[in-house]
């Protein structure tokens, strides 16, 4: 959250946090059309200039003063109210839950993540960390018809849930040597793509050396350290090292369609659901002291 005015927004903190929300339409502009109150709707967060050179290339994700509302401004999630563009507004089918619509922006990372990798049909491929994010592309791997799953995660809680959501071989880092057990399985050739989404330096070490010959690492994973790596191990086996950046427009609506028409199940990502006045102890702190039992809490801020 920025601490000096945003460079789009003009806001810094305090801000009302909150970029992964759901919501009921109240009031639309006099252009806007397709839009009307009573409309369910899930609220595509990234704010963007839309000028710089990422976003005349139709690179919204990766603006040179990108943010996000709920963390950079233009309230939140957690506001009575908030006020978005148009294009910020995606539409939730009928059979579709708002709980479920809450789900769309962390679905779309991963959607986003694996539609710009090289992932093929049938690929063997390694997921690290068992968060919310590698459980969202536990399941978009799945709907685009992965060969093999492969999770590594250090919680036992974590692990039930990417077996619960479809990985093949769930494996616990601490016990076992991953690399050696990914070769193992994949036909001792290693992964395709090994999707990091834990953000830690043992686990990229890990995946550079589970992923095959041409194999790619994509990262997914915000790092709060600085990582390390020596290029020969990258060089003498062509392997491939990619960043991810949230999502573009239409990977929310792929998501949605998705969720519709039943090739994504979500819902029991949602592990507990909050009121607004029980935000500190039943949210955040929950999220602090017990996240490995934890993937999704929602919060009903009118409730």
């Amino acid at each position: 959250m920025p601490t000096t005015p945003h460079a789009i927004t003009g806001e810094q903190v305090p801000l009302t946090m909150g970029h992964e929300f759901s919501g009921i339409v109240e009031e639309v502009g006099s252009e806007i059309l397709d839009v009307k109150p009573g409309d369910r709707v899930v609220i595509q967060p990234i704010i963007y200039d839309g000028t710089c050179g990422a976003c005349q290339e139709g690179y919204i994700n990766c603006c040179d003063g990108n943010g996000f509302v709920g963390l950079s401004g233009w309230g939140g999630g957690l506001s009575e109210h908030v006020v978005v563009p148009r294009h910020a507004i995606y539409h939730i089918p009928e059979n579709v839950s708002m709980e479920v619509g809450a789900l769309v922006e962390p679905l779309a990372v991963a959607w986003h993540a694996v539609k710009v990798s090289p992932f093929e049909k049938g690929d063997a491929v390694l997921i690290l960390g068992g968060g919310p994010i590698g459980l969202a592309v536990i399941q978009t791997l799945k709907v685009m018809e992965a060969g093999t799953i492969i999770v590594s995660e250090i919680a036992s809680r974590r692990r039930e849930f990417a077996k619960r959501f479809g990985a093949d071989y769930v494996l616990d880092p601490t016990k076992e040597d991953i690399p050696a057990r990914v070769r193992e399985i994949c036909d001792n050739k290693g992964a395709h793509i090994a999707y990091d989404a834990a953000g830690v330096q043992i686990g990229f070490d890990q995946a550079i050396s589970s992923v095959r010959a041409r194999g790619t690492i994509v990262n997914i994973a915000v790092w709060e350290k600085r990582a390390t790596f020596i290029p020969n191990h990258m060089n003498f086996r062509e392997r491939k090292y990619m960043g991810i950046a949230t999502y573009l427009e239409g990977d929310f609506q792929e998501v949605i369609d998705a969720i519709s028409s039943g090739r994504l199940n979500p819902g029991s990502m949602i592990t507990s659901k909050i009121k607004m006045d029980h935000i500190e102890e039943d949210g955040f702190k929950r999220l602090i002291h017990d996240k490995d039992n934890q993937v999704k809490i929602l919060v009903d801020v009118n409730a």
